[in-house]
């Protein structure tokens, strides 16, 4: 056989390696997991990501998020989620939901951090940081992953809510099935939760306060019995 008849496939397959770009998604920073489920992450500016998102919630520009604007953000996201236009959330586009479109929600990632913010060296008793590596001690980062049955875990720790997986829990028949009805009165339950004055329209600066901190320092004994918070808060009472 020739070199020329070797060389031209391998330059052929190269040309068409070369036609098919390669995508990396990174998502290096903590990100703000909407009330529905939507990640937002930080980017270059300085608009903080819960400030994004709700730039976007609230439709008419007024500075309050009404449950209404609430619900009609909840049917953007479910159009992105429901992949294949049938009405539905199904198992696979769940599957797609948790490794693709927010990732951070598995049970085995790390709790993220804000860009630009450090975790804070611990000193022991004898003065030696916990850096790894040096007296055999991790760095307090390290102490906390954020799935003690007494702490927050998924979206939790990144959302206004103590819901952990905020598409999922939206199935209230527990089909596996999500339907954009479903969607919708889980968005109107969850504006209810957030507006705890019962105002009927919340501020930026009051969704704020409710976003979560990661711990830091020595990670607390956990009590004996503790209360599992993991399904989210209780709706208010008359409902």
């Amino acid at each position: 056989m020739s070199f020329t008849a070797l060389i031209v496939p391998l330059l052929m397959s190269v040309a068409v390696t070369q036609e098919q770009p390669i995508t990396v998604t990174g998502y290096p920073w903590a990100p703000f997991i909407s009330p529905m489920g939507e990640p937002f992450r930080g980017g270059a500016n300085s608009v903080a990501p819960v400030a994004r998102w709700f730039a976007q919630a609230d439709r008419n520009q007024d500075g309050v998020l009404t449950s209404d604007e609430l619900v009609s953000d909840a049917d953007r996201f479910f159009i992105r989620l429901d992949a294949n236009h049938d009405g539905m959330i199904d198992p696979e586009e769940r599957v797609a939901y948790e490794q693709e479109i927010a990732p951070e929600i598995q049970v085995n990632s790390k709790w993220k951090r804000p860009r630009g913010q450090r975790a804070p060296l611990l000193k022991s008793a004898q003065g030696q940081d916990h850096r790894s590596g040096r007296g055999g001690r991790r760095r307090g980062e390290d102490r906390h992953d954020g799935y003690q049955i007494d702490g927050l875990q998924g979206a939790a720790r990144y959302g206004l809510l103590n819901i952990p997986q905020p598409v999922a829990s939206a199935d209230a028949d527990f089909n596996r099935a999500i339907t954009q009805a479903e969607f919708r009165q889980a968005a109107s339950n969850r504006f209810r939760l957030l507006d705890s004055h019962g105002q009927g329209r919340i501020t930026l600066q009051e969704l704020e306060t409710r976003l979560p901190t990661r711990p830091e320092g020595r990670r607390a004994k956990p009590p004996k019995h503790p209360v599992d918070t993991r399904i989210g808060l209780p709706l208010p009472k008359g409902d």
